[in-house]
């Protein structure tokens, strides 16, 4: 499929961008996704009313997206490692946006549980393959940038999917609403496909001068499916990477399952007020990893030490979050406490383009893998905290206090993972030095 280009040789040649493309279609992807992920969240009560949902079911719903995403995410890091993000980012987008059409098709909990368990299978592979096309397309000094840049746009995907859905069922019901959302997915996979190339060399786009800005794109690039397993599961960098992402993402689940609910029986708010304060979180979110991107920099010249730059962050981000979040529980008036909880979701997008870097960077030629793996494990605490929040709200009379603190609390023991990981050393070597 690629066509063989004569290259320039003049060393003057002022190298193109056609690496900045690879960002776009990150972030329009990343924009798809979730706004594919929330329009759930917004839909849920139409849909609870419609197929006869109790509490406890929604969050089964709301989970079955994640058991299968986690359960995926190796895989579809793997396979991007092995053959290449350009077929494999093809195909799941397809799969993805046709379980998402799919989803306004169902008839009882059941047929929904299983839509929505194959729908997470196929969105699985989509941030690992992106990650690992970063990996080979943008140089070093550009990667966390890069995961800011998808990061923010991907919360204000969500972030702004509330509104749109209620501007949607204005126009068509839920069922239908999802039929246009699947659609989406297929345009962009046709356009990602015929422009993208798994290593740079092979597109045409790409000059010499660009290519030495790349360099070691070759050894990057698909192939490497002789993933060093051992090596991963006995580094102690992996397995907090693992439980920081874990601690990470089970009070994030909630902004994208539980919180449009929350707005209406725990505040008490009208569909459109809830809807316009949902997009508080993701929001903020959005610009914790816009943020991020440029702070990481700066802290890592200032300071001398990438590393530190990047524990520094993510363990503010932390701390912060759990603050924010116990304030925001402490608020009666609902737009203030929403104003909290958003600067919480912005502490916590503090700490994910230095995640996903750390991916980058530790996993090197494997970081499809490494990154499908640490998003397992968040997607694990997707699984369990709408199932949890279920169960609790269940067991408590619809009080959301108790689960919310619970949240705060994953975000507090998160704090103590990143001092002990080393973000920048690859998983091929000895973790012996930490800079």
């Amino acid at each position: 499929m690629s066509t063989p280009t004569v290259r320039p040789t003049n060393t003057n040649l002022q190298p193109t961008n056609a690496r900045q493309w690879v960002i776009f279609f990150a972030v329009t992807l990343a924009i798809l996704a979730y706004i594919d992920r929330v329009c759930i969240s917004m839909a849920m009560p139409d849909m609870a009313k419609d197929l006869g949902l109790d509490k406890a079911q929604q969050g089964y719903i709301f989970s079955a997206f994640a058991l299968a995403y986690a359960g995926f995410e190796i895989p579809g890091g793997w396979l991007g490692d092995y053959m290449g993000p350009r077929k494999v980012l093809m195909r799941i987008v397809i799969w993805w946006s046709a379980f998402t059409a799919l989803t306004g098709a169902m008839w009882n909990f059941l047929s929904l549980w299983i839509t929505r368990f194959l729908f997470g299978a196929g969105e699985a592979g989509c941030f690992p393959n992106l990650t690992k096309a970063f990996t080979t397309w943008l140089p070093p000094a550009e990667r966390v940038r890069a995961q800011g840049i998808m990061w923010m746009f991907a919360r204000w995907g969500g972030a702004f999917t509330p509104p749109l859905v209620i501007l949607v069922f204005k126009y068509m019901s839920w069922r239908w609403a999802f039929v246009v959302f699947g659609a989406l997915g297929t345009v962009w996979a046709y356009f990602f496909y015929r422009w993208f190339r798994d290593n740079p060399k092979d597109h045409p786009g790409v000059n010499a001068a660009e290519l030495k800005l790349l360099g070691g794109a070759d050894a990057m690039a698909s192939g490497h499916g002789d993933v060093p397993w051992a090596k991963l599961a006995g580094s102690r960098t992996v397995w907090l990477l693992w439980l920081q992402y874990f601690l990470l993402s089970f009070p994030w689940y909630f902004y994208i399952t539980w919180l449009p609910t929350y707005l209406k029986e725990g505040r008490g708010l009208d569909s459109n007020t809830a809807a316009q304060y949902a997009i508080f979180p993701l929001l903020f979110g959005g610009m914790g990893s816009f943020a991020c991107g440029i702070l990481s920099n700066k802290l890592a010249v200032w300071t001398g030490s990438v590393s530190m730059a990047r524990r520094s962050v993510a363990s503010i981000g932390f701390l912060g979050a759990a603050i924010m979040l116990v304030l925001s529980i402490n608020t009666s008036d609902a737009f203030l406490a929403m104003i909290l909880m958003g600067l919480a979701s912005f502490c916590n997008d503090l700490i994910m383009p230095g995640a996903w870097g750390t991916c980058m960077d530790v996993g090197g030629k494997y970081a499809g893998t490494l990154s499908g793996s640490m998003n397992m494990m968040g997607n694990m605490a997707g699984f369990v905290a709408p199932t949890v929040g279920g169960w609790m709200l269940k067991s408590n009379g619809n009080n959301y206090e108790p689960f919310l603190y619970v949240m705060a609390g994953a975000y507090l023991l998160g704090t103590f993972c990143w001092p002990f990981i080393d973000p920048v050393t690859p998983m091929d070597q000895n973790e012996e030095a930490h800079a």
